[in-house]
This record gives C-alpha cells, structure tokens and sequence, in this order.
C-alpha cells in the first residue's frame, strides 16, 4: 500500500532544489518546461537524469528527438521558470523574446544561467508517471556569479544572504561518516 499522494506531496515540497528548464529542438521546433526533477547521476562517464511528466508535450519530443538541454536557473530568471512552467497560458511561443543559443545538440539553452549542460539520451526508464531521461553530457558551462532560484515548499524562494558558520549547530562527530 502506497504513501497518501497528498502526504507525499508534502513530504517531497520540504527538499530544496534549483530550478532548471528543461528544453529540445525536434523537427524545426523548439519545446521546454521547467523541471526541479534534476540531477547529476556519474562524473565517468558524464551522467545527469531529468524526471519529465509522461503526459507533457515536452516529454514525446525528447523521447523522439534523443536529445535534451538543461538550464540552471538564476534567481534573476524567476520570470522565465514561470514562463516555462505554464504560468503564462496565452504565451504560445515560450521561447519568444528570448536569445537562446545551442552548442551540440541544438537544443536551447538560456543565456546568463548559473550552469547549463547539454546532453544525449543514453537511457530511458520508467518512473510511474514520469520517465526518467539519462543523458550524456556533451558539452557544458558554468559562468556562475549570480544567486540560484529555488524551489522550497511550492513556492520560489532564495538562499539566505547570511546562515550560521558550517557545522555550528552539529556536534562533533569523530571517525564517523
């Protein structure tokens, strides 16, 4: 017997994440959405996984294409992971107005993220409603200097300017790991 959907939910919206958009180039066209369902997976051989909504247009695309970028969002790009999100249902064009690039695989990847990385697909498993994308990372960039966008409680949120020193509030801990 399965967890309560709704007790997961609010179990699942206390981990922190970045925010990302997830995009691909398929057939002339460009699709995105943003996704906190992201992360690294192996550094030998250059692994990450996006987990992506089965019924998403985006989804299909990726499947067919075998390609995927992932933008890391800036706290400055609040506007655009709402954009991507759906939050703007009389926007068609997602990508209007906004001067993406591609490096390998052409799919877009937003201008002045924190990172980016673009990737082929090397895996396809299921994940209930989801698929979870496997990519191989073929080219990327970390430009950084800029504060993160987050995702914390179902809503967007930033890091703290200021938290306690690291490790203050824990207790010495010798030899354990």
């Amino acid at each position: 017997m399965s967890i309560d959907k709704t007790i997961f939910k609010q179990v699942l919206a206390q981990f922190a994440t970045g925010v990302t958009v997830t995009t691909t180039h398929h057939e002339g066209k460009n699709y995105g959405l943003t996704a906190n369902a992201f992360c690294s997976v192996s550094l030998d051989p250059a692994l990450v996984l996006v987990c992506i909504a089965k019924q998403l247009y985006t989804h299909s695309r990726i499947e067919q294409s075998g390609v995927f970028a992932v933008t890391i969002l800036s706290l400055q790009q609040r506007a655009w992971g709402e954009r991507f999100a759906g939050r703007i249902p009389e926007m068609e064009d997602r990508f209007e107005g906004i001067p993406y690039r591609t490096a390998i695989t052409g799919s877009p990847i937003l201008p002045d993220s924190l990172a980016w990385v673009d990737c082929t697909v090397r895996h396809i498993y299921d994940g209930g409603d989801h698929t979870i994308f496997v990519g191989e990372a073929v080219a990327g960039e970390s430009p950084a200097g800029e504060v993160p966008l987050l995702y914390f409680d179902r809503h967007w949120n930033q890091l703290a300017q200021e938290g306690p020193e690291v490790g203050s509030s824990w207790p010495q801990d010798k030899g354990k790991g």
